[in-house]
């Protein structure tokens, strides 16, 4: 990419209430570059922030965002607030906690109120991993690019395993 060429706008958002939550986040981010697409990053704090909050949430689909991956532990009111303030997509991810393993935050986010959903996945970087794959198949309904990005990696993913059937065979670190 030239000087002259800018990166393409996000398409996803991933928030996360801490920086302490990226360590589950991270892989949401890691699966979203394999695919290509472009996404941003950000700490907003439904608790400690949540003028920023609701200003992120609130303007996310005039900035281009299509889908936001937002993931908190403990109270986690991070995605169901995020739903609150905008019509887009909204994935929530547990973040284990270490008090009740993030049970509490898989309950809150899940239990949301009739009329403001939340997509929520499941505890910690697998559900951040299946957050990143359902906003590319959310988006790939409608970007061609991202749909065949979508079925190389699940088509790879299939290969890997089948390669790897007798774990005998496999060699140790």
């Amino acid at each position: 990419m030239t000087s002259a060429e800018q990166s393409p706008p996000p398409l996803v958002g991933i928030i996360m209430g801490s920086t302490s939550d990226w360590e589950t986040l991270e892989p949401a981010a890691q699966t979203l570059t394999k695919l290509g697409i472009a996404h941003e990053v950000r700490v907003v704090s439904a608790h400690r922030t949540p003028d920023l909050l609701f200003e992120y949430a609130g303007s996310a689909r005039d900035r281009g965002l299509q889908v936001i991956i937002a993931g908190a532990g403990g109270a986690a009111h991070l995605p169901g607030m995020a739903a609150a303030k905008t019509s887009l997509p909204v994935l929530g991810v547990p973040v284990k906690s270490k008090t009740l393993n993030g049970i509490d935050s898989l309950l809150s986010i899940v239990q949301m109120p009739a009329g403001i959903p939340v997509g929520t996945l499941a505890i910690g970087a697998a559900g951040a991993t299946n957050a990143a794959l359902l906003a590319a198949s959310i988006l790939s309904l409608h970007d061609e690019r991202i749909r065949i990005a979508l079925d190389r990696f699940r088509t790879a993913q299939t290969e890997t395993v089948l390669a790897q059937s007798d774990p005998r065979t496999i060699a140790k670190p």
